[in-house]
């Protein structure tokens, strides 16, 4: 999928000192998805970044050379698994993370193997991951867990 944007982007390894940065802008972007599904609990948001936080497996976006956001592909089962995907609000809506997007699905595509993530009910990301090749694998009244694979996979279907 061919991705727009007017704004120079990149992905960088995370580390450590990453960490309250990425906290942060999870609490502040899925806020009010949670408030609407009765699930945001201040502390909790926060802590569950923390605990499942692997920099190995994480990268921070920049763009104009200021963190925008974070995304994680960590390696799961027959494939990967797309979590962590947080893009500041100052930057949504120009294109970044499709382009982020694209640019990590690509890479995943010439590996062969599908990715799978899970979104909230609701959430205007699921449009986005839909545009990408996202198909539902399952829901349940809070999350929607999906799965995207690679296009060799697809054809052979």
């Amino acid at each position: 999928m061919h991705v727009r944007t007017t704004h120079h982007w990149a992905l960088r390894p995370a580390t450590p000192e990453d960490l309250e940065a990425i906290v942060e802008l999870r609490a502040v972007v899925m806020r009010p998805d949670l408030v609407r599904l009765g699930r945001y609990d201040e502390d909790r948001v926060r802590r569950r970044m923390r605990d499942s936080y692997v920099p190995e497996h994480t990268s921070v976006i920049v763009v104009e050379d200021r963190f925008a956001g974070s995304v994680t592909l960590r390696p799961h089962q027959d494939g990967h698994c797309l979590e962590s995907f947080f893009v500041d609000e100052k930057f949504q809506g120009r294109g970044i993370g499709s382009a982020v997007l694209s640019a990590l699905l690509a890479r995943t595509d010439s590996e062969g193997v599908p990715v799978r993530l899970d979104v909230l009910q609701g959430s205007a990301a699921r449009r986005l991951y839909e545009r990408h090749g996202f198909v539902l694998e399952r829901e349940d009244p809070v999350d929607v867990f999906m799965v995207r694979r690679p296009p060799s996979d697809l054809q052979a279907r």
